[in-house]
């Protein structure tokens, strides 16, 4: 065990997902900005208040543990909205201002708010007002204990593209669904999860593996690392690890990350030495990403045989870089090949695809074909319309 491992300190897991709702971008940024400091795992931002009754339950359909409001712009809009979001018990609402007068405070809390955060913001005071956030969350939410998402991504061939589309995937269900996600890179020795998010991980999953019998929700939380949508990805190392994943260890990194978070997002390549342990059973979906080559659709056909004999109804098949009539094999002998259908075609787009493994950005957080598509597949596996609503000038946008 590294000398890193052992003096590590626990502390609360960063799990906590919060709604932040403000029209001004100045405003709004200098708390998003205070948020990133407190080292928040999902932070959504709106930048206009809801108006209408439909509008405030889509918003409460996010289930966030906290909702910031920043009261300023229109001191009424804001009122009203925590009026209507102050009774729902699961969420702390907040209020965010600039004014410090007793009656502005007082009318805050008479309207349901729980906390009033006084502007400039201190990372000090929004943290504490956090943990006490933290501290109602198990009280209210009890019921979601181990009831978090597990999507497995797994490759038919290697280069099939899966840790590109396992990434973008987990950016969209945090930045579009606005929920709490972990990304675990199990594509062991050699996972690229890390480089394609542009992080620079202390841990990684071998440390999660080798200290399973030790493994705790405090002691998860220390090996994470943050990415910059909200994200929390546990990746594999930097070095060539000398790991055996055993069953145990791999069902209880699993149990501990679906307590914590609302998904957790396995990238496991083409390790179907895995899949033989506990990720297919344990999943809520497998995707099994592929590209229209014969090589891949042989390789996916065998995959099918062995693992969802029954007919499994927890996989779908995810065919990438797809280009339509571009000769070769077409969807009808696919789908024959593979005695399914395909659920999901990813457009190839090498330009985009480059310029993210060059600059470190998720498509998923750009507009390309290849973003739709995976931002579509993310909200499917939310129960939300794949199709987002589309912002308006006016009004209240989930995606502002």
């Amino acid at each position: 065990m590294s000398a890193n491992i052992q003096e590590m300190n626990t502390v609360g897991l960063g799990t906590l997902s919060v709604g932040l709702i403000g029209p001004s971008d100045p405003r709004r940024k200098g708390i998003a900005h205070a948020l990133v400091g407190c080292d928040i795992t999902a932070v959504h931002e709106y930048a206009t208040y809801p108006t209408t009754p439909s509008e405030v339950l889509r918003l409460q359909e996010y289930h966030f543990d906290a909702i910031i409001i920043e009261l300023d712009s229109d001191r009424d809009a804001a009122l009203s909205l925590v009026e209507q979001l102050g009774s729902n018990a699961e969420t702390t609402v907040m209020v965010c201002s600039s004014q410090t007068d007793p009656n502005v405070l007082m009318q805050c809390m008479r309207s349901g708010a729980r906390e009033f955060l006084p502007q400039p913001i201190a990372i000090g005071t929004l943290a504490e007002a956090l943990g006490r956030v933290a501290a109602r969350r198990p009280a209210s939410r009890a019921g979601r204990e181990g009831d978090g998402k597990v999507f497995v991504f797994l490759g038919g061939k290697g280069g099939s593209g899966v840790t590109t589309v396992a990434c973008n995937f987990a950016v969209a269900l945090v930045h579009d669904c606005g929920h709490t996600a972990l990304l675990i890179d199990l594509d062991l020795p050699l996972g690229d999860v890390a480089l394609t998010l542009g992080i620079s991980p202390q841990f990684s999953a071998v440390d999660a593996l080798q200290n399973h019998s030790r493994l705790d929700t405090n002691f998860l939380s220390k090996l994470l690392t943050n990415h910059s949508s909200g994200l929390a990805v546990l990746p594999a190392p930097g070095k060539f690890p000398q790991v055996e994943i055993n069953r145990e260890a791999l069902e209880r990194l699993i149990a501990l990350a679906r307590s914590s978070f609302d998904y957790v997002v396995i990238d496991a390549g083409s390790r179907y030495d895995l899949s033989d342990n506990t990720l297919v059973e344990q999943s809520d979906m497998v995707y099994l990403v592929m590209q229209a080559g014969i090589p891949e659709l042989r390789n996916s056909h065998r995959v099918i045989s062995e693992y969802f004999k029954s007919g499994g109804s927890n996989l779908e098949l995810v065919l990438n870089r797809f280009i339509p009539r571009a000769g070769g094999v077409d969807e009808e002998h696919i789908a024959k090949a593979l005695s399914r259908p395909v659920q999901w075609k990813i457009p190839s787009d090498y330009v985009a695809v480059r310029r993210m493994q060059n600059e470190a950005t998720p498509l998923t957080l750009e507009d390309s074909m290849i973003s739709k598509s995976i931002r579509e597949m993310a909200r499917a596996a939310c129960g939300l319309d794949t199709e987002p609503a589309k912002k308006k000038k006016k009004g209240f946008s989930l995606f502002g």
